[in-house]
């Protein structure tokens, strides 16, 4: 008899909790954050034989220490924690990251460790050994798939870069999100000497685009990442056609949510020499910008996070600028020498 009052009771219990999961895809979903972050050089103080960083190794040219490291660690989930404000950002992109293991003493032993993160990252053929990475929150975004793509150059003595991530994943009204984090090719030298790289990485990022816009019946695509190029660049706004807002809305184009805005004074996620420089941008497909699709934008807008404690004053230019970790090879201790930025998604119940 007790055995069958227990098996009744499991029966009810789990009917309960059926009810909630299901029942909480009827809802509209308004706090799904995404954010992107370019962390500047979180290495940690191994050396790897196989790369060259030995600028951030104890004793190296940047006198990285493990007390620095863990710093920083604190610092950059800081910023995480407050971008989020109530909510943790369901996904965060990161980049100018070292490897598997401080993306896991970020997720597994900082101070959001409680926050739930799991995370994939790149294996790229960097020469510094620099990888991208995108933390997710599984209960948010049920990780479907994974996948990285090295940039092949015709020009063989081209420096290797960064992968391109590719993550394909599950939200809460059942529909499909593909998530692109970048890093493209740096600007060395003057900028049309490196151009070159940048636009066969918008190539590479629009034939992965075509194909899910020929394979998915809807396609809500996110990419985020530090481009090293303005939205009105050529890599961005020819190659890769990422449109501006301002443009007639088609669900199978591009969008970047800051072209509109890159001629607003002071407005930018970096800055060189005085002047604001808008690299980290999100490019979205058309279809998260229609009033009536399962997930949408929310108000069509993305979001620079120049929060206080982020800045310091430019003395040289005026202004503030971002508080960044290291000027040249002196520490300072702030966070980073960008901005992150963020949008938020709303994610309807899946019509039936």
């Amino acid at each position: 008899m007790l055995m069958k009052n227990q098996l009744s009771l499991l029966v009810v219990v789990s009917c309960i909790i059926h009810s909630i999961f299901w029942s909480s895809k009827a809802y509209t979903q308004n706090n799904f954050r995404v954010m992107f972050y370019n962390v500047e050089n979180l290495f940690d103080t191994k050396h790897d034989s196989l790369k060259n960083d030995h600028d951030f190794l104890q004793g190296g040219f940047m006198n990285w220490t493990n007390w620095k490291y863990w710093e920083k660690q604190r610092n950059i989930g800081r910023v995480i924690t407050a971008v989020g404000q109530m909510h943790s950002p369901a996904l965060v992109g990161l980049c100018e990251v070292e490897n598997d293991s401080v993306i896991f003493d970020l997720t597994k032993r900082s101070p959001i460790r409680t926050q739930g993160y799991e995370y994939i990252i790149t294996n790229s053929p960097d020469l510094r050994g620099v990888d991208v990475a995108l933390l997710y929150q599984p209960h948010q975004f049920k990780l479907i798939e994974k996948n990285e793509y090295e940039l092949v150059r015709d020009d063989k003595n081209a420096r290797p870069t960064r992968n391109l991530l590719h993550a394909v994943g599950e939200v809460i009204s059942g529909d499909t999100l593909d998530v692109f984090v970048c890093h493209w090719p740096s600007r060395y030298s003057e900028q049309l000497i490196s151009e070159r790289g940048r636009i066969d990485a918008a190539q590479l990022l629009r034939n992965k685009a075509d194909s899910l816009f020929l394979t998915r019946h809807n396609a809500h695509i996110i990419i985020m990442g530090d481009f090293n190029d303005l939205p009105n660049n050529k890599s961005i706004l020819k190659t890769l056609n990422a449109q501006s807002l301002n443009n007639e809305r088609n669900k199978k184009e591009l969008y970047n949510m800051f072209l509109h805005r890159i001629k607003e004074r002071d407005f930018g996620t970096l800055k060189y020499q005085g002047q604001w420089g808008v690299f980290d941008q999100f490019i979205v497909s058309g279809n998260l910008l229609m009033g009536n699709a399962n997930i949408r934008i929310k108000n069509d807008k993305a979001h620079i996070f120049k929060a206080d404690f982020l800045t310091e004053k430019d003395e040289k230019y005026g202004g503030i600028r971002p508080y960044r970790t290291y000027l040249g090879p002196r520490y300072i201790g702030g966070f980073s020498d960008h901005f992150p930025i963020y949008l938020d998604l709303i994610i309807n119940p899946m019509s039936k």
